[in-house]
């Protein structure tokens, strides 16, 4: 499982780690009962606290989107796959509303806002 950590992003590690986890369930790369790597692992590999590890595995576990069995370790719970994709789309409006939001403190209009999108998903 890669989890790609930025410092510079402005969110939350812990954040980063739900986020990228969850995509990956929605996205069906982490299918209902895979293994994740044990707090400690994945804090070892990512070269952050094991509290911060702990704060996503339990905001994951909250969530629905892991189970943790003791002295087994924590698995990708079964999905309500509409459960998730709703969880995606909540995080992809907050992000547009917060880009809008800027983009109108900027002064660009609708249009030079659809004009960035459509260039950014073109290049992929």
């Amino acid at each position: 499982m890669d989890i790609i950590i930025s410092n510079s992003s402005g969110q939350p590690i812990y954040e980063q780690i739900c986020r990228q986890i969850k995509g990956a369930i929605a996205a069906g790369k982490l299918p209902p009962g895979e293994p994740l790597p044990s707090i400690r692992s994945l804090a070892r590999d990512l070269r952050i606290s094991v509290i911060t590890t702990k704060r996503a595995y339990e905001e994951l576990e909250r969530d629905g989107f892991i189970q943790t069995v003791a002295g087994k370790g924590s698995f990708v719970a079964q999905q309500d796959l509409e459960l998730a994709k709703e969880s995606n789309l909540r995080e992809i409006e907050n992000h547009l509303s917060a880009a809008l939001e800027l983009g109108r403190q900027s002064g660009l209009t609708l249009e030079e806002l659809h004009d960035i999108l459509n260039v950014l998903s073109e290049e992929e």
